[in-house]
């Protein structure tokens, strides 16, 4: 069979079931987007800028587990895709990144349009290839969708020079098998080491069950439930692990760390064994690890072998897959009945993880989020931006079920929640999607509106708008004596309302609601408290996509808080 090197791209991303992708052409693309022209199998989605295409294709892989898809030109383009790409590396999302090289001859000539981009994206990509001959080119294609969703998912970038993608390939044959000498990801766990961690729930008189997005990428959620249900054992979620266990189950704890809930943060304290699955020990977890879990022996359940010990020095290592190896445990590990354990971390758990001040005057963030997941009960894909918002998000929405949270988690990237929610909403048509965002992080890549509104996809956005980059100033506010340098975002070069606030004019730039309405797209905005409910019905009900914004309370900080080096038993309560 007689295929060019674009026709073979095509023919590879048709063969490995992507039904969606996400990109912007450019000079040495045009070959592949001259194929896309006429491929029916593939819904080719035209978005504003290259970083929304990678956060796009990210989001459609963090709601389905399958493989995202997104391409970009030479240079540039190739460069824009970065942040997308180093965000799915950091939260271990399969996508697979094709870009547009020059031509093979002007390698390494400053040619128009160069950029190395093998070398920027090696540090960020799970695997990386430069294809040289249109004869190699299927092989790496099939290897790349092979390393992306296998072991420990991640991005892989396949760089294709523009005479590749015009060569014709005269016995062109797509692999039905990937061998990758070296690559070999450990599945099953060792059963000597599983039977070694039964032994330890057993004997364990205060232990911790301590889950993250593992659990989520093996699909292994229901094994997780089986095994906290049948050992009582209380269970905390990183925040990439929400929703791997449900949120509103009584043995749940709350997510722990620099934002997570007094309790879980206390249990780990407390503890005397942790069973960790699927989770790496951030900093943002730990805190300051010399007085992490100090009464705690760790065991460590991971498909990743770097991830072991890599942090937290850990005394059971269990390699491989998620869903194998707690399948296994659950067929050995004893049953265990709620004892005086479980009595003090309900005690500590308490009414409510979260608590706020309410206001009749002005509108809290937190108040908003509960009154979404009410009006949903837990029925959506929610997606967020980076800042206060996403912790509100994670704090105040509960989440029953695997991939209804989506947000960059290692990276933190801000301008993510837009163009991922888009992918989402593309992944999941029947499923309602939100992505709430604070007024800076909504405008990182607010061009995707219009890649929204074109297409018809049914987004619905919350703005909360505090007027400021909320997070960076409540550290100003926390740690810097109330010096608001660079956050306050109705600020002008000659403004001191910061520090006059009665100066304050209170304008709002951009008028989000009339730059939706510009786009096609319905808007509402709520000013005080009483305006909350009635505009999210609103947001809700409207046909297609909706933006909601909402003035929030200006100064209003995340609390629970550990700051920054700090041992999780240091909180700061607010």
């Amino acid at each position: 069979m007689k295929k060019t090197g674009a026709q073979i791209v095509v023919d590879a991303l048709v063969r490995e079931g992507v039904k969606v992708a996400f990109g912007y052409p450019g000079g040495t693309v045009i070959p592949i987007f001259d194929v896309l022209y006429d491929t029916k199998e593939i819904t080719f989605i035209l978005t504003r800028h290259e970083q929304g295409a990678a956060h796009a294709a990210d989001g459609y892989a963090r709601a389905t587990g399958e493989v995202g898809v997104c391409i970009a030109t030479s240079g540039p383009g190739a460069m824009n895709i970065m942040t997308g790409v180093a965000t799915a590396y950091l939260d271990s999302i399969p996508l697979v990144a094709i870009t547009g090289q020059v031509a093979s001859p002007l390698l390494g000539t400053d040619a128009f349009q160069e950029a190395d981009i093998v070398g920027v994206s090696r540090s960020i990509t799970k695997h990386n290839f430069l294809v040289k001959d249109v004869h190699e080119l299927p092989t790496m294609l099939k290897q790349a969708f092979h390393i992306a969703r296998t072991g420990r998912p991640g991005p892989v970038l396949v760089d294709i020079p523009i005479d590749i993608a015009r060569a014709m390939n005269e016995k062109y044959e797509y692999p039905k098998e990937v061998l990758i000498r070296g690559y070999k990801p450990t599945v099953d766990g060792h059963p000597k080491q599983i039977e070694r961690v039964a032994a330890m729930i057993a004997k364990a008189a205060k232990p911790l069950i301590f889950a993250g997005g593992g659990v989520i990428a093996a699909g292994a959620h229901a094994e997780l439930r089986e095994l906290v249900e049948k050992t009582n054992i209380p269970i905390t979620l990183s925040f990439m692990g929400l929703g791997a266990f449900p949120g509103s189950h009584p043995l749940f704890i709350g997510m722990p760390g620099m934002h997570g809930a007094k309790c879980a943060n206390r249990v780990f304290q407390e503890c005397d064994l942790i069973v960790s699955i699927g989770a790496r020990f951030d900093d943002r977890v730990t805190g300051f690890v010399a007085r992490f879990a100090p009464n705690a022996a760790v065991i460590h359940i991971d498909v990743d072998p770097a991830s072991v010990s890599k942090i937290v020095q850990v005394d059971v290592p269990v390699v491989g897959d998620a869903k194998s190896i707690l399948t296994a445990l659950n067929n050995i590990v004893a049953p265990r009945e709620a004892n005086a354990w479980n009595d003090t971390v309900k005690e500590w758990k308490g009414k409510k993880l979260f608590v706020y001040q309410p206001s009749d005057t002005e509108i809290k963030p937190q108040a908003v989020i509960e009154k979404l997941y009410e009006l949903t009960g837990g029925n959506a894909i929610v997606c967020t931006e980076v800042g206060q918002h996403q912790m509100w998000t994670a704090q105040y929405y509960i989440f029953d079920r695997p991939r209804s949270l989506v947000s960059s988690g290692g990276l933190g990237t801000m301008g993510f929640g837009l163009p991922a929610a888009m992918g989402a909403a593309l992944a999941e048509p029947g499923c309602p999607v939100f992505n709430i965002a604070g007024d800076g992080s909504i405008q990182m890549n607010i061009q995707e509106l219009a890649t929204i509104s074109i297409n018809k996809v049914p987004v619905k956005v919350i703005i909360l708008n505090n007027s400021y980059l909320g997070m960076v100033r409540q550290w100003q506010d926390l740690f810097y004596g109330k010096r608001y340098s660079s956050t306050c975002l109705r600020k002008g070069r000659d403004c001191e309302a910061c520090s006059n606030p009665s100066a304050c004019t209170k304008s709002y730039i951009p008028d989000f609601v009339a730059l939706a309405q510009s786009y096609g797209i319905a808007a509402f905005r709520a000013d005080k408290p009483a305006d909350v409910e009635q505009v999210l019905r609103k947001g809700i009900e409207a046909d297609g996509p909706a933006v909601m914004e909402f003035a929030v309370a200006a100064e209003e900080n995340v609390f629970p808080m550990v700051p920054a080096g700090k041992s999780l038993d240091e909180i700061l309560e607010g």
